[in-house]
């Protein structure tokens, strides 16, 4: 993803105890203006960066077998993974659980420059810092060599960190009201290792890649065959003492890590082969919560490692992380549940398939370019194939939404505003995207009165998008992204405006993360389906946010943009050097 220069100015004192104002004043203080940056060191302390993988010194680490492109399981074509009952639902084994790390958090390759080397990953990063580390609780499954409990997953050995031992019957009670197979997937995130680079910033990036992290997770359990849904009717209390996030004793020294989120993660067929149509009779929902009692009997299981230590020092501490973090933390856990859909419905892009390229192969080449040719266009078919992507069709019931939006339990909050610059087929200029069609009046009516809103020729006519102003609009584009030259010399690019104070005011503070983990989600997609495209796309988190605005005219703060996002025809740099994710391991 795309870097910043940090600039430091002096903060905004609080004026609320309200944790929505909170929240509030935690986004408005790290906003970027033409004449300063949000609060950051200034300068890059390389002697204390962030080792980027967490270790838990004496957990037991259960290695995962290291596949080739071509063992078993076999990934499936990509627009296979997009089409409901088409690809084969795989057990739950040591293999398919390893061909998921892989697609979802693994290594993906090593870059060299000279005596340096650094390790990309499946799923992207502000700045390459990974701060989001994922666990796994796993009940006893047929077939599946893996005691019961708590596992970390060390991305750099590719193995599983034991860290909890969950006897069988307990583990069992927990998961008991979700589908045969099931298995928990959790996300936290190390606010330090964003907050070393970026400063006060940090916790937007930290949202961002937990967003990156659901979205790399839900397609990595498509290959599979397998679903999965958010259950983020959970407190947050109960997530920490799941995941031991909240023991002490175990980050005693060192940076902590908040605990962000659960997944359920099932296949749809059980180990006697029975696929939940078979079982829909006795199974029309899903709890998207799970029982706190119970984790709290799970907390007293043995536990098993201490964390490393990321940096030698900090230098500077940023407070005002620690209080968004507090401010957003959602303390009720709420009794969601999803229906189990008597079907699913097929949607085929009408646009052109890309028949021979496979999901594991687009998935281990993603990249987040680092600039762009200024010259390579994509088609309008391309375009709106990717808009088509992105859009969540939630007037139908979630499970029954197209993926990776199945994953996602809200409506969609976050709309597109697009530059377009070198798209065959629409003239460059200003386009809006409505994500949720039914918001297209209200969204009309906050922003400027004189703008176009006309239809956008050739556009299919379930996509909201919406033609707004004519012209040349890179110099635009590369001035609100911070003057970076890859938002003008892409195809398009783009700023995701969410729904914001109302959003806030309506649901509460714990909202605020969320407006992220979707913005994310929505930049997995697109990583993708460049990469399926030809082209290549990379995240930008800096960019000036009330500028943004005043393009459309936003007033106050209905709207904010909350991370951009460009799509075009990469430059490689001939420099670097590109070495295999695991060659580490398998060349001792």
């Amino acid at each position: 993803m795309a870097t910043e220069i940090p600039l430091y100015h002096e903060p905004i004192e609080p004026v609320s105890s309200d944790p929505v104002d909170r929240v509030i004043r935690y986004h408005v203080q790290t906003k970027h203006h033409f004449n300063r940056y949000a609060r950051a060191l200034g300068y890059l302390d390389w002697a204390n960066q962030p080792d980027p993988f967490r270790r838990f010194e004496g957990a037991p680490l259960v290695s995962l077998p290291l596949l080739t492109p071509d063992e078993e399981p076999a990934s499936p074509p990509y627009d296979a993974i997009y089409q409901p009952g088409v690809v084969s639902c795989q057990s739950v084994t040591v293999r398919t659980l390893s061909r998921f790390f892989e697609f979802a958090l693994a290594l993906s390759a090593w870059k060299k420059a000279g005596e340096s080397e650094w390790p990309l990953r499946s799923n992207p990063s502000s700045g390459n810092l990974h701060p989001t580390e994922g666990y796994v609780v796993m009940p006893q499954i047929e077939g599946l060599n893996l005691t019961p409990g708590l596992y970390h997953y060390a991305p750099k050995e590719h193995g599983l960190e034991w860290r909890a031992e969950f006897p069988a019957k307990q583990v069992g009670r927990l998961l008991d009201p979700f589908p045969p197979g099931a298995f928990l997937l959790g996300l936290t995130s190390v606010h330090w290792r964003e907050a070393w680079k970026y400063g006060e910033r940090a916790f937007r990036y930290c949202n961002h890649d937990v967003g990156h992290a659901i979205g790399s997770a839900r397609i990595a359990a498509a290959t599979l065959g397998w679903n999965m849904a958010l259950l983020d009717g959970t407190s947050q209390e109960t997530v920490a003492l799941l995941l031991g996030t909240n023991r002490m004793d175990d980050f005693a020294g060192v940076e902590s890590e908040h605990p962000d989120c659960l997944s359920l993660i099932w296949p749809l067929e059980d180990v006697n082969g029975d696929t939940l149509d078979v079982k829909r009779g006795k199974l029309t929902e899903i709890p998207l919560f799970i029982d706190s009692a119970v984790v709290k009997d799970l907390a007293e299981s043995p536990w098993h490692g201490k964390a490393n230590r990321l940096s030698g020092e900090h230098g500077v501490e940023w407070e005002i992380i620690d209080e968004v973090a507090e401010a957003s933390w959602k303390a009720p856990c709420e009794r969601m549940s999803v229906a189990v859909p008597a079907s699913v419905t097929p949607h085929v892009s009408p646009f052109t398939s890309h028949e021979g390229l496979l999901a594991g192969q687009i998935i281990r080449q993603r990249r987040s370019a680092v600039s762009f040719d200024g010259k390579t266009p994509i088609s309008a078919a391309t375009f709106f194939r990717m808009m088509e992507r992105v859009m969540p069709r939630a007037d139908r019931p979630q499970l029954d939404r197209p993926k990776p939006w199945d994953v996602w339990p809200y409506a969609p909050a976050l709309h597109l505003l697009i530059f377009v610059h070198r798209v065959e087929g629409l003239t460059p200029g200003l386009y809006l995207l409505v994500r949720d069609p039914k918001k297209f009046s209200s969204i009309q009516h906050s922003m400027n009165s004189e703008l176009t809103w006309s239809s956008t020729p050739g556009c299919p006519e379930d996509l909201s998008l919406h033609w707004l102003l004519e012209g040349d609009a890179k110099k635009l584009a590369v001035q609100v992204s911070c003057h970076q030259d890859i938002a003008g010399d892409s195809a398009f690019s783009f700023g995701m405006l969410a729904e914001f104070e109302g959003r806030l005011r309506e649901g509460g503070a714990w909202w605020y993360p969320r407006l992220f983990w979707e913005s994310g989600l929505l930049g997995q997609v697109l990583y993708l389906e460049a990469e399926v495209a030809g082209v290549r796309a990379t995240g930008i988190g800096c960019f000036f946010d009330d500028p943004v605005h005043e393009i459309v005219s936003v007033k106050g703060l209905s709207f904010q943009s909350l991370y951009h996002f460009t799509i075009g025809g990469p430059v490689e740099d001939g420099r670097l050097m590109t070495l295999p994710p695991y060659s580490h391991i398998t060349n001792k």
